[in-house]
């Protein structure tokens, strides 16, 4: 077996350096997200192969949480343990969640923004990027016609019936036809380790913390009142129960806060609206609605509680995951089934990439120049995604009616 390289070979630091670049300059949404850790951190830097970042997304998409934020912080763990993970989620996290936290406590008083030109020219970056992803990756994790043909088909189950059940019925099912069709023909594993310096007790430790406070929380948080440990309850169960990222987890966020009185309805709506012009997770309106809150803790102490409470699902289960994740992954019959899991992740993206990337962004001839021109800058001459990206935000904003 191939071991990765030893723990004092990389530090917290430089993933925490590392994903704050990436927190500050990846626009677009999970799917997108994902686009940016294969460019920067698997082409460019090499802190993983193709193989082991393929496994990895599949992997989280079978965990509830925020995928993209979940795949960081494995790759965090893989670099420099426990503390790497916890980097990789602070650097990634900590732009977007001080943007909301400012949102929250006055800077929505600058007004809308929301249909203002540049904001729509980071849509149109966002897919040229997920465009860009899922042709890396369809090359890579779907190279022959049993392959594209799972990725084709998981692509049109999700499009024909949106939602988290279709997502995991998608994904079931290319497991299953990858255990059929692959079991007998992969060759044996080599590379591609993903070491997450991470001792299985202490994951397994992780995922009983997860389950306890699922159980705990409830009872210790006052029936329907405000509060600390009511607070952490609700971004809790919201960030343990959801499938499919940010988008789906507002309306259960939506439920937990605006019913029982905690935040107005156009307060909530205002968080979301802002939320979509920031890079990174979109979880990261914890910290903008625990800072809304209309009782204490508010303010930036609801803000702490609000984003590490939503969080901390996605990190317990990674912790409690990983550990046992690559020696899982190379036996023969659950390495067939990851390869159709790949191939149907590839149609996931894609089917993303149509709805409610593409739906939502282009709408109009120009919108379509810009975001091919896009494309071409990252897939054929190899620029920078962030330069990209505002090169899209000037011309969004030269031509507001894109």
């Amino acid at each position: 077996m191939t071991h990765a390289p030893a723990a004092s070979d990389a530090t917290a630091r430089e993933v925490l350096v590392t994903f704050l670049r990436l927190g500050c300059t990846a626009f677009g949404g999970p799917i997108a997200h994902l686009g940016y850790f294969r460019e920067h951190l698997v082409q460019r830097r090499g802190w993983l192969d193709e193989a082991a970042y393929g496994d990895l997304v599949a992997l989280c998409q079978f965990l509830p949480g925020p995928t993209s934020s979940q795949v960081g912080i494995a790759i965090g763990l893989s670099r420099a343990g426990v503390l790497g993970g916890a980097a990789a989620w602070l650097g990634f996290t900590l732009p977007s969640a001080l943007l909301m936290t400012g949102f929250a406590l006055g800077l929505l008083a600058l007004g809308d923004v929301a249909g203002t030109g540049w904001l729509h020219g980071l849509k149109l970056a966002a897919v040229a990027v997920v465009a860009n992803a899922v042709w890396g990756m369809a090359a890579t994790l779907c190279p022959d016609r049993w392959r594209a043909s799972l990725a084709v088909l998981a692509t049109a189950v999700v499009t024909a019936l949106p939602g988290a059940p279709a997502q995991i019925a998608a994904i079931g099912l290319s497991a299953l036809a990858g255990l059929l069709l692959y079991r007998g023909e992969l060759p044996e594993r080599h590379g591609g380790a993903l070491n997450p310096y991470v001792r299985r007790p202490v994951g397994a430790a992780a995922l009983v913390v997860f389950a306890g406070l699922i159980v705990a929380l409830p009872v210790l948080a006052p029936s329907g009142g405000p509060g600390t440990l009511a607070y952490a309850d609700a971004f809790y169960r919201a960030g343990s129960l959801v499938f499919g990222g940010g988008h789906v987890v507002l309306p259960l966020l939506e439920s937990f806060v605006v019913a029982p009185g905690w935040m107005t309805p156009d307060t909530f709506l205002a968080g979301y609206g802002a939320a979509q012009a920031l890079p990174g997770p979109l979880f990261s309106i914890g910290a903008y609605l625990g800072a809304s809150m209309t009782a204490p803790p508010n303010g930036p102490v609801g803000a702490v509680v609000g984003l590490v409470a939503i969080f901390l699902p996605a990190f317990l289960l990674v912790v409690g995951v990983v550990p046992f994740w690559d020696a899982l992954r190379r036996r023969r019959r659950v390495r067939a089934a990851l390869t159709g899991v790949n191939a149907g992740v590839v149609g996931l993206l894609a089917a993303a990439l149509y709805d409610p990337v593409w739906t939502s962004a282009v709408t109009t001839p120009a919108a379509f120049a810009i975001v091919l021109t896009a494309f071409l800058l990252l897939a054929g001459w190899r620029i920078s995604p962030v330069a990209v990206v505002g090169l899209c935000a000037m011309a969004g904003a030269a031509l507001p009616a894109v």
